[in-house]
C-alpha cells in the first residue's frame, strides 16, 4: 500500500501510535489505499510491544516500518518517534490515531489546501463521530477565561460561552478557516515546521500535546487550517477506556501544564498557583464523579 511503485519517492508520510489498538488498526491501514492516489510512507509505532500486539505484523502487511519502542513515552512521544524514522524524502507527515479511519481522497484534499501558502504547516480534516456526527477538531487556544470557564461548567452546562467559545462553535462548520490548533487524532503537518518546532512536547503524556504544537505554530508565524474537505471517521479513546480515573489526571496535569507554560512571566505566578489548585481540585472531583 505504501509504495505502489518502488521507483516513486513519497512526498506524504503517515504515522500512528499502537497501544492495545488490535481492533481498530487494521481499518486505518486498509483505509491509507484509497486516501491518496499517490504513494505514502507508513510508519506504525508501537508504545506497548508484545502482550499480544499485532502492530507489527500489520505494519509489514502493508509495507510500513514498524517502529517498536522499549517504554511508553505517551502519545507525542510515540509520534516523534514516528517522525523521525520516516526517509528525508518525506515532505509532509499525517499523523493520525490508531482508531481513525480516512475516507477516500481525504489525504489528497488535506495536501492540496496545504500546498496552498507557504506559511500553512498544519491542516486536519473535519473529524467525525462513529455515529456521523461532527467533532468540534478546530479551535481556539485556550486563554485564561475561556480555560477556566470551559473547565468549570462543561459538565454542567454544555453550551455556555466559555466552551462555545473555546471550540469555536460560532464558526460555520463547513467552512475552510484558520483555527488556533487542530485535533491530533488526524492532521497533516508540513515535515519542515514539525522539525523547527521540535515535534511535539514529549512533556505531555497524553492530551494538550496537539494544543502546544498548534500554539508555537501561531506564535512561530505559520497557519493551522480546519480543511472540511477532507473528512475522516473517528471511534474515539480506545486506549484509554479501562484508565478512565488516571486519564482524567492526566488530562487536567497537561492542562495545567500547557496554560502555566503560556503564562509564564514572573509576574503572573498569582494566576499560576490559582490554576493549579483549581485543576487539581477539579480533577478530584470529576475523578469521584465517575466512580
Amino acid at each position: 500500500m505504501t509504495r505502489r511503485d518502488d521507483s516513486e519517492t513519497a512526498r506524504v508520510g503517515v504515522v500512528t501510535v499502537a497501544f492495545r489498538s488490535n481492533a481498530v488498526l487494521p481499518d486505518l491501514l486498509d483505509s491509507l489505499e484509497r486516501a491518496s492516489e499517490q504513494p505514502l510512507e507508513l510508519v506504525v509505532v508501537d508504545n506497548l510491544p508484545g502482550e499480544g500486539s499485532l502492530a507489527g505484523e500489520l505494519a509489514q502487511q502493508h509495507g510500513g516500518r514498524y517502529v517498536p519502542l522499549p517504554d511508553n513515552p505517551g502519545y507525542g512521544g510515540g509520534m516523534n518517534a514516528g517522525v523521525a524514522a520516516l526517509p528525508t524524502s518525506v515532505e509532509w507527515v499525517l499523523l493520525c490515531n490508531p482508531d481513525v479511519v480516512l475516507l477516500p481522497g481525504s489525504v489528497d484534499a488535506l495536501l492540496a489546501v496545504a500546498t496552498a501558502d507557504e506559511r500553512i504547516a498544519i491542516v486536519g480534516p473535519a473529524i467525525r463521530n462513529a455515529d456521523e456526527t461532527l467533532y468540534p477538531s478546530a479551535r481556539s487556544v485556550p486563554s485564561l477565561r475561556t480555560g477556566i470557564g470551559h473547565a468549570l461548567f462543561m459538565t454542567v452546562w454544555q453550551s455556555n460561552p466559555w466552551t462555545t467559545r473555546y471550540r469555536d462553535e460560532r464558526a460555520p462548520s463547513g467552512e475552510q478557516r484558520d483555527a488556533g490548533w487542530l485535533s491530533g487524532a488526524c492532521v497533516l503537518v508540513r515535515r519542515s515546521v514539525f522539525d523547527e518546532l521540535g515535534g511535539f512536547d514529549d512533556g505531555y503524556f497524553m492530551y494538550f500535546e496537539d494544543v502546544d504544537l498548534g500554539y508555537r505554530a501561531g506564535l512561530a508565524g505559520y497557519r493551522n487550517v480546519f480543511a472540511p474537505s477532507a473528512a475522516v471517521i473517528h471511534t474515539g479513546a480506545h486506549a484509554t477506556t479501562t484508565e478512565s480515573a488516571r486519564m482524567v489526571r492526566v488530562h487536567h496535569e497537561s492542562a495545567r501544564r500547557f496554560l502555566l507554560s503560556k503564562y509564564r512571566g514572573w509576574w503572573l505566578w498569582p494566576v499560576r498557583a490559582g490554576l493549579s489548585t483549581a485543576l487539581r481540585v477539579r480533577a478530584a472531583w470529576v475523578v469521584r464523579r465517575t466512580r
